[in-house]
């Protein structure tokens, strides 16, 4: 018996020991089950976080992009060739949804460079990118700009067939059937607002996920901001060269191009033609109608232009009412049956209310009426002049430079001065001018009224730089005809611009240059400049006594606080006020012996605060426009 209850017990030890053995065996096979499921959920997560990182990479590739400020276009060609290199995509493209005419089509932007296109294109005998393909109603492309989310579809065939319908069936197939595509993933983009196109995504999966959904949203998001940036890029851009009230170019354009035009023109020996226009009596359209209807006569002229050019005429608003256009080899006889149709176009269109409006016209021709571009603008201007002091809304031809009058008193008036001796000027410093103003070799009339009295005002500041003289008569005329002023009263300006301190030459040159502040006594002496200019140099003069007043009173306030007359407002000619500002502004951004030259912000900003006091505040209110303008 107690062989059998050993026999008991060693059985009894025996189980538990296999009983031990097979637990333990499960426990491990439990742990090496779970560290199989470990290893795979960490494979799975690091994937996709290297997905997740590539995303981002890719992301943020595309932000340095949009920062670099690149083309649109260069920056979409990378965003698709990025996504489908990185990302593991078989082709992308972005396609834009474009209306022209009251048609809608398609066009592709950017597209991946892969073989998967570069077959298609081979397939149907054209880059589809050159296509303008058709926009369907039906296609998941309206489906998903309506839904405004991402839509997917298995139908290759059909998707591809409704954008490109001329493609037959039997092409559409072998691209499919030879695609390692699965689907084709649709997202719209949208840019400030307003529908701009679609970023498709073709896979080689027919399953989109929560987490690849996600990041195509945030994308196109990226994606919808390089758009918009664009945008904004290219709104600033046409805004620095266009007219925000007609949509013509602006003076900074006009002028950039009119010296390419002038370049080809010499180059090629080939003349063209200058239309300057004026609109008539916007004044009195402001003043009856109201400003409304003001700024609707001058879009009227703008749509005059564009329907009545040429695609490479050049057509400009210059400012106020005033407009040109280039005509690109076109003679004289040319230019007037052009400008005459423009100005019978205008008298023919019908505006509410102020029922039709007109315009003065002058045309010049660069290379016959003169080979320097300055003066062909004057010339035009002149001939527009003469037109509006014959009755306005008709066509004048330019009349050649040497018919000019205010240039030949000016000169005589300089000659007159240096030969008689009224001011203290050296001999030679006299001869040399005399001598450039009636032998002119390489300068134009005008030019060398320029030097000339550039060269006298260096005679009592030497801080004078040469050309400001010809900077203050341009700014000054630009001024006058944003007030309508007539042609006399600007050939007037002009002449008074070139001689308004020549009184400071009878002024001691150490009072002059004089670095510590003035004395009363000193300034009262300073003050009667306007007075010897006017009265002792001038007034012997018949050919500018009508420019006298303007010199006389060109140190006037609006507030009357000004001299010699301390006249205030209106009292004062327009012509003076326009001195006084133009002369203030030229005498901000030079040098003096007692302080650095201002920035023309700074100078502006000066002027600024004094409007109302020292300017008439509608002189101040253009000049600001006036300068910015031409800055």
């Amino acid at each position: 018996m107690s062989f059998f209850k050993n026999l008991k017990d060693i059985y009894r030890k025996v189980s538990e020991v296999e009983n031990t053995i097979y637990n333990g065996k499960q426990d491990y096979l439990e742990i090496y089950e779970r560290n199989l499921q470990l290893e795979k959920e960490i494979e799975e997560r690091t994937r996709e976080l290297n997905i997740a990182n590539k995303r981002m990479l890719t992301l943020q590739h595309i932000w340095d992009m949009m920062n670099a400020s690149r083309p649109l276009q260069s920056v979409l060609e990378t965003i698709v060739n990025s996504i489908q290199g990185e990302l593991g995509y078989l082709h992308c493209n972005i396609i834009k949804k474009c209306e022209e005419e009251n048609e809608i089509y398609l066009k592709v932007l950017a597209q991946s460079n892969d073989s998967s296109i570069k077959r298609v294109d081979k397939l149907i005998k054209s880059p589809i990118q050159t296509r303008k393909l058709v926009y369907n109603p039906d296609s998941i492309y309206a489906k998903s700009a309506q839904t405004k989310q991402i839509e997917q579809t298995l139908d290759i065939g059909g998707t591809l067939k409704s954008v490109a319908p001329d493609v037959s069936d039997d092409i559409i197939k072998e691209i499919v059937d030879g695609s390692p595509s699965k689907s084709i993933i649709n997202i719209p983009l949208f840019a400030r607002s307003s529908h701009f196109g679609w970023f498709n995504v073709f896979s080689s999966r027919k399953e989109l996920t929560t987490g690849e959904t996600d990041f195509l949203a945030m994308f196109a998001q990226q994606i919808e901001m390089a758009i918009t940036i664009a945008g904004l890029f290219e709104d600033v851009k046409a805004q620095a060269v266009t007219d925000g009230l007609t949509g013509l170019y602006n003076r900074r354009y006009f002028e950039e191009y009119l010296k390419k035009e002038v370049t080809r023109a010499l180059r090629q020996k080939q003349p063209f033609s200058i239309v300057g226009l004026d609109l008539d009596h916007l004044k009195q359209i402001n003043d009856k109608y109201g400003h409304a209807y003001g700024d609707l006569a001058i879009k009227t002229v703008a749509e005059v232009l564009k329907k009545n050019a040429r695609s490479i005429d050049t057509a400009a608003r210059m400012g106020g009412e005033e407009f040109n256009v280039i005509l690109p080899g076109v003679d004289s006889n040319g230019a007037m049956i052009a400008a005459e149709r423009i100005r019978k176009a205008l008298e023919e269109e019908k505006l509410d209310t102020i029922n039709h409006v007109t315009a003065s016209i002058g045309v010049a021709t660069f290379l016959e009426h003169s080979d320097n571009i300055e003066e062909i603008l004057e010339l035009t201007d002149q001939a527009m002049y003469q037109s509006k002091r014959n009755g306005r809304n008709q066509v004048t031809l330019a009349k050649p430079i040497s018919e000019t009058s205010w240039q030949d008193i000016a000169i005589n008036t300089f000659i007159d001065i240096l030969s008689k001796h009224n001011i203290p000027v050296e001999k030679s410093t006299a001869d040399d001018i005399k001598n450039r103003l009636t032998n002119p070799q390489n300068e134009a009339p005008k030019d060398a009224l320029y030097t000339a009295a550039d060269m006298l005002t260096q005679t009592y500041n030497p801080l004078h730089h040469s050309g400001t003289v010809k900077s203050k008569v341009l700014l000054a005329v630009s001024l006058a005809k944003r007030f309508d002023l007539s042609k006399k009263d600007i050939d007037n300006l002009r002449i008074a611009v070139l001689l308004y301190d020549i009184g400071n030459l009878m002024l001691p040159s150490n009072l002059l240059q004089k670095t510590t502040p003035l004395t009363e006594e000193e300034r009262n002496k300073i003050k009667e400049h306007p007075i010897i200019a006017a009265r002792e140099i001038l007034k012997p003069i018949s050919d500018v006594q009508d420019v006298i007043p303007i010199i006389e009173h060109h140190h006037e306030n609006w507030d009357g606080s000004g001299y010699p007359a301390k006249i205030a407002r209106e009292e004062i000619p327009m012509t003076s006020q326009i001195i006084l500002i133009v002369d203030a502004y030229f005498a901000l951004i030079a040098p003096r012996t007692y302080r650095a030259e201002l920035t023309p912000k700074q100078a502006i900003e000066i002027i600024k605060q004094d409007s109302g006091k020292k300017w008439n505040a509608a002189l101040v209110q253009e000049f600001v426009t006036l300068v910015d303008i031409d800055g």
